[in-house]
This record gives structure tokens, sequence and C-alpha cells, in this order.
């Protein structure tokens, strides 16, 4: 089962910045560690690809580092020649993941999730949409018509609902802390807004009960962003899941996804809890979830759509 990542091109930051970006290299040598994936590094997207789902001059202006000071600052990173590279490395690793995904059923991203990049900024942490570039990207070559988005982390997949808003052929879920960032919600085609503190038992009771709603979307690939900051004592998160409970949802997602031979492509979205060891292990207990359910499972043949 091959993975990709990005953590080969590192992020310049303050010693005191929030981004946990120590959680990348840590996630990938575990998983490594284990001896059920092949790991390899992401290829850089290029930015026609990019500009499938972005502004043009949003690009160019990010590529070339002449974006407005404000925008960068919403993004929350400072702009730098690695960030650029770090950028393009983790779309880079979704579009692969895509791929494979497409070709034996399941594909997987050490990074990506930056689903609240809007088509003309960026924002939290997110420059580029990920998934909104792979869904376009597959659309645009034939490969698929309709997807959809389960977006689990605890912040509202806002960027991806915008892009996405008026589009019939792409369904987003999106289940997040009511309370949380972004403030200004967007509109999903399902959201569920969770109240701080919600634990194990309504979580999964809430995704049970809007999971069979996806797959009657029939899509024909599901991207999952699958963000572990719901994990009780998360800096950012204000829930309360544990980590066995963040297995239980893992379940649920690939566990429907083998059901209905539905593709799934994983992407790793948020996760801030201290020490970072927890945060590594809710990660990879994602994907060795997935590795149980969905290794060798036969998936529909995908090779063109109408």
């Amino acid at each position: 089962m091959r993975l990709f990542y990005c953590d080969h091109h590192p992020i310049p930051l303050s010693p005191d910045h929030k981004f946990p970006t120590a959680k990348y290299r840590r996630l990938r040598e575990i998983l490594e560690a284990d001896g059920s994936f092949c790991l390899e590094p992401a290829a850089l997207a290029c930015p026609e690809v990019v500009e499938l789902a972005h502004d043009p001059g949003y690009v160019a202006g990010f590529l070339n580092g002449t974006l407005d000071s404000a925008i960068m600052r919403r993004i929350g990173f400072p702009w730098s020649p690695e960030l650029t590279r770090r950028t393009l490395a983790s779309l880079g690793g979704t579009l692969g993941a895509s791929e494979d995904a497409l070709n034996t059923g399941f594909g997987g991203n050490l990074a990506g999730g930056t689903h609240h990049a809007f088509r003309g900024e960026g924002a939290g942490f997110c420059v580029f949409n990920d998934i909104a570039v792979a869904i376009l990207g597959l659309r645009h070559s034939g490969r698929v018509r309709r997807a959809a988005v389960a977006d689990l982390d605890v912040h509202q997949g806002d960027g991806t609902a915008s892009i996405f808003r008026d589009d019939l052929d792409v369904l987003t879920l999106s289940i997040h802390g009511r309370n949380n960032f972004p403030f200004r919600k967007q509109q999903s085609t399902f959201d569920i807004h969770l109240p701080d503190g919600t634990g194990d038992a309504e979580y999964l009771a809430m995704l049970e009960g809007v999971l069979p709603r996806v797959f009657e979307f029939a899509p024909e690939i599901i991207f999952y962003q699958s963000g572990v900051d719901g994990l009780e004592g998360d800096r950012l998160g204000r829930l309360a899941l544990s980590l066995e409970g963040l297995k239980q949802r893992d379940t649920l997602v690939f566990s429907a996804c083998r059901a209905f031979r539905v593709p799934v492509v994983i992407t790793l979205g948020g996760g801030y809890a201290e020490p970072i060891s927890r945060t590594v292990e809710a990660h990879a207990n994602t994907f060795r979830t997935a590795a149980a359910i969905l290794l060798n499972t036969p998936m529909r043949n995908h090779a063109c759509c109408d």
C-alpha cells in the first residue's frame, strides 16, 4: 500500500509557531517502521493543474511571492521558496493518491486536506485546496464525473464547500465543531455542527446517520479529509473524542467504502494535540485501519465516465 509524503520539503517557521510541522516526519517514520506501507516522496504539482481550482492570479502571486501581506497573514505562514515547494508537494501527494485510488481502490497522502483554501485566497494554514484540485483534475482528464468529500476534520471544510457550492456532481459532507474556526461557515451539501465537548457516542451516531446519504449520491471516488483534531485535549479542537473513538470513526468510513466498492483517497488534515505523539498515533491509526479494511478489496472499474 503506497503512501505519499512531503516532509522532505520543510517549512522554515519560528520555534513558537503553532503549526505542528514535526508530526509529518514522525508519522512517516512510524508507518515506515510498521512495514505495511511503501512510502514515496510526492512530486510537485504543476501550476496549470492548480489553476483548475484556483484563480490564476492568486496562483501566480503565491508562487512568485507577491501576494499581499494581509493574504499571507490569513494563511498563517510567512512566504518563502520552501513554502511554495512544500505546498506543491502536498498537492502532488493528493494527485498521486487519487491515481492510486482509481487503480487499486485506495490512495493515501501524509499531508493535504487543505480545506480552508478558497478559489482566490487561502486561510487557516491552507494555501491551495488539494482536494478540489484533485477532483477537478480527475474530471478534466475524464477519469470521473461524480465525487464526494467526507470531511471529518474538527474545522468546517469551508473552502471546499465554497468551490463546489453550485456543482451538482460533487457532494460535500462536513462534520465539525459549531463554535470553532472558521467562524463564518459556508454551505456544504451536508453540514453537521457539533457542540463543544461532543464525545465518541454522539459523534459516531451522527456519522452513522449521514454516511448512507453520501453513498446514495453514487460517487465514483471519495476524498476523506481525516483530520484528528477532534481528539480530546487538542489545542484547536474543543471536541472530546478518544483515540478509540477516532479509530471507530475511520472504521465506519472505510467499511462503507468497501461495502459500496468506492475508491477512497485519504488526506491528512489537522491535529494539534500535546504531546504531539497523541496526534501522530491518531493519524497512524487512520492509515492502519485503512490497510486492514481495504487491502485487496476489489473496486469498480472507473476507466471512463459519461
